[in-house]
């Protein structure tokens, strides 16, 4: 099979698209026909080896955690699959090595759910880790209720544009950060922007003057120095980018695979309730390029590779 990975940690020099063995597939495991695969930031940090610290990588190392595509095979002990099933998958693994950057992927059934019908490949391929991100952060970490007004930093991001959409699908008030260009993109997600930067908690207090009931920090430093001063007294605040939280009652939020938040995130894109955002997208040989479009960190939605 073809598939993207690196043999060394480094910059996009080392991302090579190499002929690869076909994946084994386990008892509790099927075998994937890749279609799309989404970009991440995660994805690139990996390759420059940020995560080496605290996980186990193997190389040759496939990259890519987000799939969808068509299920091949089944394991002797699957039951929650037949073959011909589209599917997509958040397929992070114990250790490092055997990704979704690939024609064909052997994946976990711990880790998929039925692809939902209204939504492309390339759309299909983006939800996964960020949509997951997203739906754990707000309803397992924050625990968003109906009535709430919450705060989302980076909120027209991967993550965010998510994140966004799941608390207005929840009836929280949203109140999103961005860039004034990404305004009426928020708008038409049903957030309220504001600027970021320099006045922000100011900006913030103007349109909830008695604070907001939970923030959720996609960016780190002075998004979580913000969100500090602008909850209420019992509220809380989440982050997937600043551990700094956990010093005072906040929760890290890093994106676990999870079958059933998989399937509720397929139920609110069927229920029409979240939509996809495609930035672009890119063959799996120029999966390099598209990283290196991830790292500039300036796209609005999903980044996603197709695979033929």
């Amino acid at each position: 099979m073809k598939a993207i990975a690196i043999n060394t940690y480094g910059g996009p020099e080392v991302v090579e698209y190499l002929d690869l063995p076909d994946p084994k597939v386990g008892p509790d495991s099927v075998l994937v026909r890749v279609r799309a695969a989404g970009v991440n930031p995660v994805d690139w940090k990996i390759r420059d080896g940020r995560l080496d610290a605290v996980t186990d990588a193997h190389f040759p190392l496939i990259m890519g955690w987000d799939l969808a595509g068509v299920v091949e095979r089944v394991g002797p002990s699957v039951t929650e699959f037949t073959v011909g099933d589209e599917v997509i998958g958040y397929v992070r693994k114990d250790a490092i090595q055997h990704g979704t950057y690939a024609e064909l992927v052997s994946a976990p059934v711990r880790t998929l759910a039925r692809k939902p019908a209204a939504l492309s490949w390339a759309q299909a391929g983006g939800l996964p880790l960020a949509g997951l991100t997203a739906y754990q952060g707000l309803v397992k970490a924050l625990a968003v209720q109906a009535g709430e007004t919450v705060l989302i930093h980076a909120a027209a991001g991967g993550v965010g544009s998510f994140a966004t959409q799941i608390a207005v699908a929840l009836g929280a008030r949203v109140i999103g950060t961005a860039g004034e260009h990404n305004h009426a993109y928020l708008r038409s997600l049903g957030a309220e922007p504001v600027q970021y930067g320099d006045g922000l908690v100011e900006r913030v207090r103007a349109l909830a003057p008695d604070g907001v009931d939970a923030a959720f920090d996609l960016v780190g430093g002075q998004a979580v120095h913000a969100s500090q001063q602008l909850v209420k007294q019992q509220g809380r605040i989440a982050s997937i980018a600043d551990g700094s939280v956990l010093g005072f009652g906040g929760h890290y939020v890093f994106v676990r695979p999870d079958a059933a938040d998989l399937a509720a995130l397929a139920d609110l894109v069927d229920a029409g309730r979240l939509a996809v955002t495609v930035a672009c997208t890119f063959p799996l040989a120029q999966a390099a390029s598209a990283q290196q479009l991830s790292a500039e960190g300036r796209t609005r939605g999903k980044i996603v590779l197709l695979v033929d």
